[in-house]
């Protein structure tokens, strides 16, 4: 039987483990990312561990998030991050450098390694043929130190993709409507490979807008094969001694096969408020709306905003939509201005954002109450734009940029614009001057870490012990995003310091008048009763920021009981010696409620070999199975009390 492009890249670096589908592994790491949102844990950690300097092959520090500084807090992690990357040895991107995703892929990715990054929609790496995953900013730093990434050995999906996509059709509407079939949920621990003759008619940049989105899937990771396609975007970025040729087997063979005809393919919209929820463009014509923005880093390469710029040129945007771009990197932006397309997209009326996340993590250009906002964005998590009750529209920037100039939702196929069609370049402009390279360890010596007075090294999780007398903080139902459990936007600001950034947690569920999810955790904590939250299917969707986990362990939560978890969030939790326990009978969740009492007794021996765990619900008079689906790691790690203490003890 032939092999998946999966396994193959898998099989070059493993270090531990069989591979078999199911089973825990363990897989060298050849990159790692970090960026200013989840960076400076990440590097705290690592610091902690006191391994020196980084071991990989290439490990970058960008900054793209935290853009706005209002008030020292971002600058501080800036200077930390900048300096923290000189001491270890590792590249640093600087603000205003653009996207770590984008950036990554123009600058540093390679077919055929690995990636690990605290981000997760590290897997944009994919669309280069790289087996890219995102993590926990913990896991990160141990990879930065030469240690293995761990995982389940994949069940790899297959999509088959034929024809070639019709004017006015994009590869957002790929991701979308796979998006469609296979939902936010259910698919933890597979891995999406792309093949068939449709691939060969993608852009790399095409390909990875949707490796970039697959990540709302909740799959470990997406891959297409590298190909004389990824040859040419490599020699046209000058790395051309990066390339290698890499697929599937002729004979591979599935756990599942989709096939999508691109030829059949029409514009497509996730609606609110989950990045599933997805209608035709069609469907929703006629529908007004009052702000289109395009940009992060599923739609904001160079040829996205080329062809938004020759649709917009000699055309004026609708006046009642406010319409800005945010370019994904300074090669980009900088492309656009020699060119004269920022001039095009400027006369039309638009706004010119950074190349960074921001509004894509809710840190400005939120929309009006009431209002539509249409975005090339990959979540739209509800109160995500940092609007509560907004209504945030994924679309291609095809769609995007037709929806603005008409002031409502078009079809862009009716619009009666004819198709810009736009060339890859054969050379993108290459300026890295605002990646500081790596110094060597003599100079690295004699750097001195900036440590402004609003980072704090986070605190170590308590040591498990046997029996777990607890409360229900929370039972919340199903779907629940990191956002949900961290608030992003301008609360972002506050990720260095955990003590302040904890006063936020589960923000969106506190009620008006009544004591605050963290006040009622630590008045817990503070007479020695264990915090417990309870939720349904998919709990820990998005982001991989590990605060969720980090947090909650700062506020007393020691368990956490769900009905399914998703895969980086469970990591992060275990990662943070938090016990995450999953429903044996999913019916059982109706037989707890908040504030009911629970005790968990022989939760070591449970930990240390048992795949089942009783919890007893002493409110309800009831007693309760849990599921503990814990690799043997994953069991020594929460009984040393966390992933730092582990890594120590095993150095």
């Amino acid at each position: 039987m032939g092999k998946t492009l999966t396994y193959k890249i898998l099989e070059r670096h493993l270090v531990q483990g069989r591979l078999v589908s199911g089973e825990s592994i363990g897989i060298r790491i050849d990159q790692t990312l970090t960026q200013d949102a989840t960076g400076t844990t990440a590097f705290l950690l690592f610091e902690s561990m006191g391994l020196g300097r980084v071991k990989t092959q290439k490990s970058v520090s960008y900054i793209d998030h935290n853009m706005s500084q209002f008030g020292p807090e971002n600058h501080n992690d800036h200077l930390y991050l900048q300096t923290v990357a000189a001491k270890s040895g590792a590249y640093h991107s600087r603000a205003g450098n653009g996207i770590c995703h984008q950036v990554h892929l123009e600058r540093f990715g390679e077919p055929g390694k690995t990636l690990l990054g605290s981000d997760s929609h590290t897997p944009t790496g994919g669309g280069i043929g790289m087996l890219a995953i995102g993590a926990g900013g913990m896991d990160v730093a141990v990879a930065m130190g030469g240690g293995a990434f761990y995982l389940t050995a994949p069940k790899v999906i297959g999509v088959e993709l034929v024809g070639s996509l019709r004017p006015w059709v994009a590869s957002k509407d790929i991701i979308l409507k796979l998006l469609s079939v296979l939902s936010t949920k259910g698919n933890v621990g597979c891995v999406v490979e792309y093949f068939g003759d449709g691939v060969k008619t993608l852009s790399v940049p095409q390909r990875a807008t949707v490796t970039n989105m697959g990540a709302e899937l909740g799959v470990t990771t997406s891959v297409f094969p590298s190909d004389e396609t990824t040859r040419s975007f490599l020699e046209a970025q000058g790395r051309a001694s990066a390339y290698q040729a890499l697929s599937a087997d002729p004979d591979a063979e599935y756990d599942r096969v989709i096939k999508i005809d691109l030829s059949k393919l029409e514009p497509m919209a996730a609606c609110p408020s989950s990045p599933d929820n997805i209608k035709t463009v069609a469907e929703l014509a006629g529908k007004k709306v009052n702000q289109v923005v395009v940009g992060s880093c599923t739609n904001s390469s160079y040829t996205d905003l080329m062809m938004v710029a020759n649709t917009l040129k000699g055309r004026k945007l609708h006046p009642m939509v406010e319409f800005a771009i945010a370019p994904g990197s300074r090669q980009v932006l900088n492309m656009l201005a020699e060119n004269g397309a920022l001039a095009d997209i400027i006369a039309s009326g638009a706004r010119i954002l950074e190349s960074g996340c921001g509004c894509c993590i809710g840190q400005g250009f939120s929309p009006a109450d009431g209002t539509i906002t249409v975005r090339t964005f990959n979540r739209n998590f509800a109160g995500r734009t940092g609007t509560k009750g907004d209504m945030a529209y994924l679309v291609s920037p095809e769609t995007a940029v037709v929806t603005a100039l008409r002031g409502e939702f078009v079809d862009p196929r009716e619009c009666g614009i004819d198709y810009p069609t736009v060339e890859m370049p054969e050379h993108f402009l290459i300026d890295d001057s605002m990646i500081e390279q790596p110094l060597s360890e003599e100079e690295s010596q004699k750097v001195e870490v900036m440590r402004g007075p609003t980072i704090v090294v986070p605190e170590s999780p308590q040591d498990l012990c046997d029996t777990i007398n607890g409360k229900v903080l929370l039972k919340c139902g199903d779907k629940i995003t990191t956002d949900h459990i961290m608030p992003a936007g301008a609360f972002l600001k506050y990720r260095s310091n955990v003590p302040e950034y904890a006063k936020v947690v589960f923000n969106c569920f506190n009620e008006e008048d009544e004591p605050t999810f963290a006040t009622r955790a630590l008045a817990l904590k503070s007479k020695g009763i264990a915090g417990v939250v309870v939720a349904g299917d998919s709990y820990g969707q998005g982001s991989s920021r590990e605060h969720a986990a980090l947090c909650p362990m700062y506020l007393g939560v020691r368990v956490v009981i769900a009905k399914t978890i998703e895969r980086i969030h469970k990591a992060n939790l275990i990662n943070f010696a938090i016990v995450p326990i999953e429903f044996a009978n999913p019916d059982d969740y109706d037989n707890i409620e908040a504030h009911d009492e629970l005790e968990i007794t022989s939760l070591l021996d449970s930990v240390k070999s048992s795949d089942n765990i009783k919890i007893v619900n002493k409110t309800q008079g009831c007693e309760i199975i849990g599921k503990l689906n814990l690799s043997k790691r994953d069991r020594e790690i929460l009984l040393s009390g966390g992933l730092l203490k582990y890594t120590r003890n095993n150095a």
